[in-house]
């Protein structure tokens, strides 16, 4: 079984979906690995990556308007607030959705369906550098 990893820094703009499928494919083409699977992992605790519809932009912005309503920034709910108070809010989104994905390998491409597209959610107001491992095993 052969094993490749490679690291990514993907910038971000203040809550968006950023889509890194295209980046993501690329280092499983790079690995050479035609069966296998694809890990995929976000190492921060205020953005998370989420498998999500890649066709209809409205998902995405329903499913960050039901974040709101459920995690509000009122500035009054949480004791955290040294970095401002969409960190805490921030965590939470993560805590509820999650910061690793697994898709499968088939013929050297990532067995997504039709309209799944992998997105770093950024949770907080403004941009950051997001670092993303993907890590590709396989035959």
């Amino acid at each position: 079984m052969t094993h490749y990893q490679k690291r990514l820094t993907i910038q971000t703009t203040g809550k968006s979906f950023s889509p890194i499928t295209p980046k993501v494919q690329a280092v499983v083409a790079e690995s050479g690995i035609d069966t296998g699977l694809c890990t995929v992992f976000l190492r921060h605790t205020s953005a998370s990556l989420i498998i999500q519809e890649n066709a209809d932009p409205d998902v995405l912005k329903d499913l960050s308007n039901f974040f709101a309503k459920l995690v509000p920034e009122d500035g009054k709910s949480y004791i955290h607030d040294a970095e401002g108070p969409d960190d805490m809010p921030a965590h939470i989104r993560t805590v509820l959705t999650k910061t690793s994905e697994q898709i499968p390998i088939a013929h050297g491409r990532l067995l997504l369906g039709t309209w799944q597209g992998i997105y770093i959610w950024e949770h907080r107001r403004h941009s950051h550098h997001r670092e993303v491992v993907v890590n590709v095993m396989g035959s």
